[in-house]
């Protein structure tokens, strides 16, 4: 699996509302004695000693994290060490009796996950909705200047640029070489803003990690005042401020990567890809090319795609609903109707093609990559490509990739050659037999 991020240079223009931090436990949407033992688990694995660092492991507020002691301390699962130092605002430190940690390793044996503290499915979704991709408006300006790399004519941005505002599934298509991948990445790259997402989720005291650091490119910022250790936090520290995620996924996808994915051995569950891309753009490249037919991937995300919802099932056999909130881009080099039903095919909202470029279009994708190259297209070189190569090569269009191609062919000819990088008419022709096979 391809997974990509955006790469904005500016920061948002649109200011999410960001999730609160938590001022009681109740507040936290968890249970208080299930918190209790995330705390000591945490404690144990990573022998922390101070309030300080148990509440940067678990992202909780100081406040929340007395509380938790205080519940062990009831049950004698935890005991005062004395404290760091003797100035009056040193911290106090803790350990683990024998109790405690015979109590860590039992409730290490029922789920192996420690760390930062998971957002219950409930303020999951409302904070998605809070920040919804649907709700980003892309304009011309910022489509036009992610599209400034590529050669396509005014009619494609008219067509992608509603498209991708409506926040409905995309289906782009057309012969294999002119650009597809490369529209999709550019359009997720578009959205400049940022979002929050949880380390986690819990759902009937189970868990589901859903931050992948592949994924979500982190925003550090300072979330505190630096005053004091037992400072306010700006946001809820369970979650994180991430650019929103770009996931492209090819030939590999099949339909479990689709589900929770669950570990027997830590007990801990991991979130499907189209979770993690939730409030960015998912990109399904190859469409067509998967083990999994087609027909059966968009059966699969028809309730995601329409109703903005999904269904996981627990091992346990629960099934849960789950917000469904992302840019679905498919990219196929197949005929459409090839792939799927009428009725599935109606699900794709729009339908753009992606076809070769016509003439003109050609010539100027040839110069501009001739340029990046530092290479010089002659009238005489480029007559000889167009009359010599392509007129004459039976069943030969031009393609969209095809000038980058046979470039990249003659630097590497030149390379080996010992001469310097030049378009000449006997390279060319040795690069050309790399681009079509005679047999």
């Amino acid at each position: 699996m391809n997974l990509r991020l955006d790469n904005p240079t500016k920061p948002g223009k649109r200011i999410i509302p960001h999730p609160k931090p938590p001022m009681t436990l109740k507040e936290t949407g968890l249970d208080p004695e299930w918190m209790a033992d995330l705390l000591i688990k945490t404690i144990y694995r990573q022998n922390l000693q101070l309030p300080s660092e148990m509440s940067k492991a678990t992202k909780l507020p100081i406040p929340l994290i007395d509380k938790l002691i205080q519940i062990l301390s009831e049950k004698r699962l935890i005991e005062v060490k004395g404290q760091l130092g003797a100035s009056l605002t040193a911290e106090m430190r803790y350990q683990l009796p024998s109790a405690g940690k015979a109590w860590a390793l039992e409730a290490l044996a029922q789920s192996e996950y420690i760390g930062p503290a998971p957002v219950p499915v409930d303020m999951f979704t409302a904070q998605v909705r809070k920040q919804s991709i649907r709700s980003e408006v892309l304009t011309r300006e910022a489509l036009e200047r992610q599209f400034s790399h590529l050669t396509m004519p005014d009619w494609m941005t008219e067509q992608i640029g509603p498209a991708v505002n409506s926040g409905q599934s995309i289906l782009l298509y057309g012969p294999p070489g002119n650009g597809k991948s490369s529209i999709a990445e550019a359009v997720a790259a578009a959205y400049e803003d940022y979002i929050f997402i949880p380390h986690a989720l819990e759902v009937d005291g189970q868990v589901i990690t859903l931050y992948d650091p592949t994924v979500h490119r982190l925003m550090v910022e300072d979330n505190r005042d630096p005053g004091s250790i037992r400072h306010e936090r700006a946001f809820d520290e369970r979650f994180i401020r991430t650019r929103r995620p770009v996931i492209i996924t090819g030939g590999e996808l099949n339909l479990d990567m689709l589900d929770l994915s669950y570990s027997p051995i830590s007990k801990i569950y991991e979130a499907p890809i189209q979770l993690k891309a939730c409030g960015g753009v998912f990109v399904i490249d190859d469409f067509g090319r998967q083990r999994e037919s087609p027909q059966a991937l968009v059966n699969r995300m028809i309730i995601p795609l329409e109703a903005n919802k999904d269904f996981l099932s627990l091992q346990t056999g629960r099934k849960f609903q789950i917000i469904f909130d992302a840019l679905v881009v498919f990219s196929t080099n197949i005929n459409p109707k090839e792939l799927v039903d009428g009725a599935a095919l109606r699900r794709l909202r729009y339908k753009i093609l992606v076809d070769s470029p016509d003439i003109e279009t050609f010539v100027d994708i040839f110069h501009r990559a001739a340029k990046r190259a530092g290479l010089e297209l002659t009238e005489e070189i480029l007559s000889f490509v167009m009359f010599e190569l392509y007129e004459k090569e039976e069943g030969a269009k031009v393609q969209a990739f095809h000038p980058r191609f046979l470039i990249d062919q003659i630097l590497a000819i030149c390379t080996y050659e010992g001469t310097k990088p030049a378009l000449r008419e006997d390279y060319l022709r040795r690069a050309w037999g790399n681009l079509y096979t005679k047999h």
